[in-house]
């Protein structure tokens, strides 16, 4: 987990943007899935959240000037 923190902060602003568009945009097609039953394994959603909110979070220290 902190490799991938590490990898998020090494992020340009822009790139950061596109991890959360991408992100949200699976989180959907996950949900999508999981309401047709065609989804297996239903970890893949909460691991789906927490991404989301670690780019949102290092997008915020960002904004504060904390990162």
């Amino acid at each position: 987990m902190l490799m991938m923190i590490d990898k998020i902060r090494a992020l340009k602003p822009k790139e950061l943007s596109k991890q959360l568009e991408d992100a949200h945009q699976e989180l959907f097609n996950l949900r999508f899935r999981l309401s047709t039953r065609q989804l297996a394994n239903y970890s893949e959603i909460r691991k789906t959240k927490k991404k989301i909110a670690r780019v949102k979070t290092i997008m915020r220290e960002r904004e504060l000037g904390r990162g």
